[in-house]
């Protein structure tokens, strides 16, 4: 089968717009893992650098009864020593990283 050039072009284009949306989207774990584990650890469980924070672990009662929003809210804006995200990630990384939290548990 022959391409022209422009459906060469086309097909060209098209690959790498598709292939540049697949390895510019980080998921939830990717982000957890870059910016939460090492205090919150693989499982939720609070690494020592975490429990010098105050971290407390994300199957922890108090953790659990939270809602969705005062997870996203505590991400975005900080608690304690925790770090503001607000600045680092956008709105819709806070709440994958949320639902991502929620399955930690």
């Amino acid at each position: 089968m022959r391409l022209g050039i422009k459906g060469f072009t086309t097909a060209a284009i098209l690959s790498t717009l598709l292939a540049g949306n697949v390895f510019a989207a980080d998921t939830a774990q990717d982000t957890y893992k870059a910016k939460c584990q090492m205090c919150h650890g693989a499982t939720g469980e609070p690494t020592g650098a975490g429990k010098s924070m105050g971290a407390k672990a994300f199957s922890d009662p108090d953790v659990v009864k939270m809602s969705d929003a005062d997870l996203a809210s505590i991400t975005s804006n900080g608690k304690g020593k925790m770090p503001a995200y607000k600045d680092k990630l956008s709105a819709d990384q806070i709440n994958d990283l949320v639902k991502y939290v929620r399955g930690l548990k």
